[in-house]
């Protein structure tokens, strides 16, 4: 079971803020980094403001040396699909191939309208994260020297050089995740590397893993190909006084976070894990929502870490 720290920037914070994360997340042995693609805070001021993932993503490419680096997930109504295949390409060539891109639709009406972004109804949007998914493969995979050309209804492409190219081959892995009964799980089994549940219960995390490794066989593809993973908001504490006062830094109630997150003691969290791993989770994402508090890292580097390390 590999531990990757993932943060909510949009919810407060400054690169030096993830800068700080980042850095110690790699000193401690953690996977990865991951950040979200969001440009508005959500139950919060969000002070001083929203920072670009990819413009983010970049500083930390030179700035860590190990770890790796992504989002879940970089939204397809964000970005037209061409860009932002140069833009994850520099920044895998500026880690030296640490790059996680994860992608998917886009669900947060109210960010679009505040910062002037289309949001097309749900079928549109997926439309177009299908036409975006067969882009951005597609000028990552044609060889260098040939072009590539692609006619969507959203999209067209005409005689691309398909340049650059990441450093990663054949390309960065594609991380996609949620709850969509069909063109998800579609999706999923047609271009992502690695399927990730967020904020679900072990029991409908099952679930969705089978219905994606359902598709995979539907496409002649093996399950096992893929990673399986979650994202679950943490909340680890020595004792019930410091679990109480992470909670209450976090604005959530410990009774909750204990049902549908990582809450409660090293050894609680342990088990919790345990239990996702039994269903197939081969990586656990950790929400951390005070960036502050970098003891919380250190805790569960050294007592919960190389407790599921072999899981």
């Amino acid at each position: 079971m590999e531990l990757r720290i993932f943060t909510e920037p949009q919810q407060g914070a400054t690169y030096d803020d993830l800068l700080t994360v980042a850095q110690t997340a790699e000193r401690l042995g953690y996977g990865a980094f991951f950040r979200s693609d969001h440009y508005l805070a959500m139950n919060a001021d969000g002070l001083p403001g929203p920072t670009d993932a990819w413009i983010t993503l970049a500083g930390l490419a030179r700035d860590t040396s190990t770890i790796r680096l992504g989002t879940l997930v970089t939204s397809a109504t964000f970005r037209y699909p061409g860009p932002l295949a140069i833009a994850v390409a520099q920044v895998d060539a500026m880690s030296g191939g640490r790059v996680d891109f994860g992608f998917g639709a886009g669900w947060f009406e109210e960010e679009h309208l505040a910062y002037g972004i289309p949001f097309p109804a749900l079928k549109d949007r997926f439309d177009r994260l299908e036409e975006s998914l067969a882009v951005i493969t597609g000028l990552w995979d044609t060889p260098v020297g040939e072009s590539f050309s692609y006619e969507g209804e959203h999209v067209r492409i005409e005689n691309s050089p398909a340049l650059p190219k990441p450093q990663q081959h054949p390309h960065p892995p594609i991380v996609m995740g949620g709850a969509g009964k069909k063109r998800t799980p579609a999706l999923a089994a047609r271009y992502a590397d690695e399927f990730n549940v967020p904020f679900m219960s072990v029991g409908d995390t099952s679930m969705l893993f089978e219905r994606v490794a359902g598709a995979c066989r539907d496409a002649d593809r093996d399950p096992a190909e893929l990673t399986y993973s979650n994202a679950l908001v943490l909340c680890c504490g020595r004792d019930e006084a410091e679990i109480a006062r992470r909670a209450e830094r976090i604005g959530r109630d410990v009774a909750e976070l204990r049902e549908n997150g990582l809450a409660g003691t090293p050894e609680e969290v342990v088990e919790k894990i345990r239990a996702y791993a039994a269903v197939g989770s081969q990586r656990i994402y950790l929400q951390m929502l005070d960036l502050a508090d970098l003891e919380h890292l250190e805790l569960v580097a050294q007592e919960v870490m190389p407790a599921v390390r072999d899981l």
